[in-house]
């Protein structure tokens, strides 16, 4: 699973990659004290944002990868 942010007038940015075998792994600039991801299901994911500040308004995207 990807989490993706894009703010206004800006492109894609990958803020974590999750995975039920492996920690979430974190971009630079992002982390798990503001963006925190639960996935306690396969089939289920849930990102929550910690403190929410004007600076967080995006539109934010998941992504499904099925290997």
């Amino acid at each position: 699973m990807f989490w993706y942010q894009q703010p206004p007038r800006n492109g894609l940015k990958l803020i974590v990659s999750s995975s039920t075998w492996s920690h979430n792994s974190y971009e630079d600039g992002y982390s798990e004290a503001k963006f925190e991801v639960n996935r306690e299901y396969t089939d289920y994911t849930l990102m929550t944002i910690k403190n929410v500040t004007p600076k967080d308004e995006a539109t934010y995207f998941c992504a499904a990868s099925d290997h």
